[in-house]
This record gives C-alpha cells, structure tokens and sequence, in this order.
C-alpha cells in the first residue's frame, strides 16, 4: 500500500492545555479563541484555546503549537490520524490529538516543533507554515 499524503497547516497562536473543576462553568475569557476544545469528565474539565486567553491563576500547560489538517475528512477515512502521529512518535514528538466533526488538529510542544515539521516533511505531508 502506498503511503498517503496529507496537506496540513500550521495555526499562528500558542495553543494552552487548561484543566478546571469538574463542575467549573464555561469560562467567558474563551469566547474569542481561535481554535476552542472543551471537554468534560466526572474528573475535569479540560479547555485547549490560545495561550494568551488564559489567565495567570488557571491551571495549565502553555506552549503548544496546532497543527490543523486540510479537510473536511470523510469518516470512513481509515489510519488518517496515524499517517500523521507515526512519523512524529518515530521522531519522539509528543502529541496532544483533537477530532472535530470536520478535521482533526494535532498539537506538539514549542521546542518539539522543528522535530514536527522535519518529521511530516520527510513522511511526504505537506504543511504550510
């Protein structure tokens, strides 16, 4: 099988990873973020959005960098997410993955960046920066 190849852009904005109260309420400073993740368990609630929305008494990993993949991509689409997280776990990227209805974003760290770009680069993706 023939390895596939997909477009991908780099989003401009520092991402952040913020962890809440399992019951905390929506907060408002998200509501003008570029890119917004919300997810709720019985443990926490975890928000992605940009870097520079968070304040400084909130819970988080700052310094992620969103890569967004060209789409919409059609569910019966197979191994989509791991053409792109192979070449950067045989990299040792970290990755942090979000699917929306859509597309699906992954997430590396700052310094883990060049090692990203290289990585997909050399797997035959195209990113534009």
């Amino acid at each position: 099988m023939e390895p596939v190849s997909y477009r991908l852009t780099l989003l401009p904005s520092p991402m952040s990873l913020c962890r809440l109260a399992p019951d905390a309420g929506i907060p408002d400073w998200v509501e003008n973020a570029s890119l917004l993740s919300i997810t709720r368990t019985n443990d926490e609630l975890s928000i992605i959005c940009d870097a520079h929305l968070v304040p400084e008494n909130v819970q988080a990993e700052g310094g992620w960098r969103a890569f967004k993949m060209i789409g919409p991509l059609e569910f019966t689409m197979v191994g989509v997410l791991a053409a792109i997280l192979n070449p950067l776990a045989e990299a040792q990227v970290s990755i942090l993955a979000i699917s929306t209805y859509d597309t699906d974003y992954v997430l590396v760290t700052d310094p883990d960046l060049p090692a990203a770009l290289a990585a997909l680069h050399q797997a035959g993706h195209q990113v534009s920066v």
